[in-house]
């Protein structure tokens, strides 16, 4: 029986420390699906057509192995996605003792739905600080931001904010 398993996220945009969860899970499934979800309650900077178009050329230039699929979902529960693609677990990565807070409660209605587990897992601590809302930010105000990106992303940004 193949392990399926749903990384999802807003992914806006895609940060190392995505790529760093993304990279693990990847070794850990037999497939993996990257589910860029629309979040309505967050005002976002990318398209979600160019949120997944960057996530699948930060894979690509990271080398990361496995079968890997990258998508969106925006109508419905993520849980029913899970059941459309065959996936038992729900990997997110957890920065902090507020993001375990904030995710418990949806692992265990996830639980609850569908039989989805989630499994946490814990950021390499080069990346723990960082967060597309803080990458965001820098990136309005002019900062580099190369440090917490991909190259695709940071270039994407650069070209974005330059008149």
């Amino acid at each position: 029986m193949q392990r399926i398993a749903v990384v999802p996220g807003s992914f806006d945009p895609v940060t190392l420390g995505h790529l760093d969860v993304i990279e693990r899970a990847a070794g850990l499934y037999d497939e993996l699906h990257v589910v860029v979800v629309h979040n309505p309650d967050k005002s976002a900077l990318l398209p979600i057509a160019q949120r997944v178009s960057l996530i699948e050329r930060a894979i690509t230039d990271a080398g990361i192995p496995g079968h890997i699929v990258v998508a969106s979902w925006s109508m419905g529960l993520l849980v029913d996605y899970c059941t459309d693609v065959g996936a038992s677990v729900l990997v997110k990565g957890v920065r902090s003792q507020l993001d375990i807070a904030y995710e418990t409660p949806m692992a265990i209605v996830n639980r609850h739905l569908a039989g989805v587990e989630t499994v946490f897992l814990l950021p390499d601590p080069a990346n723990a600080h960082v967060s597309s809302s803080l990458v965001r930010q820098v990136s309005a105000l002019g900062g580099d931001v190369t440090p917490y990106v991909p190259a695709a992303v940071s270039e994407y940004l650069q070209a974005a904010m330059t008149p």
